[in-house]
């Protein structure tokens, strides 16, 4: 059964930097998404890397701080975050599919969902 792991969350002050990883371990995984939720919210799409174009995607939140990239040799996906916020708090999750739109904001482009890692950025 295919599945997907995430790590790499902590906590770290304003300004600060983490990279997550998420191990992709399913068939149908061009598609690959990070996505965030925060508590009392909805999960929203972060980012997104669409294997065979290499194409990525990001909320307009995160550009210019976030970046996702793909190591197809270690079924890897990252998320390098830098110059974190207090409002970049949440649990992260990677998803995947088969989706050629690789959309962040339509969940149904994702059929495997990882646990999620927490990342929490303090003042």
């Amino acid at each position: 059964r295919g599945q997907l792991a995430e790590s790499g969350g902590g906590s770290v002050e304003t300004g600060g930097s983490l990279r997550l990883s998420c191990v992709v371990s399913v068939y149908n995984s061009d598609c690959v998404g990070w996505f965030r939720q925060a508590p009392g919210k909805e999960r929203e799409g972060v980012a997104s890397f669409y294997k065979r174009t290499s194409r990525t995607n990001y909320a307009d939140s995160v550009k210019g701080r976030f970046t996702v990239s793909r190591d197809n040799a270690k079924n890897t996906v990252y998320l390098q975050m830098n110059n974190l916020k207090p409002e970049d708090t949440g649990m992260y999750f990677c998803a995947a599919g088969d989706s050629r739109y690789c959309r962040l904001t339509v969940k149904r482009d994702y059929s495997y969902w990882g646990q999620g890692t927490q990342v929490t950025v303090s003042a």
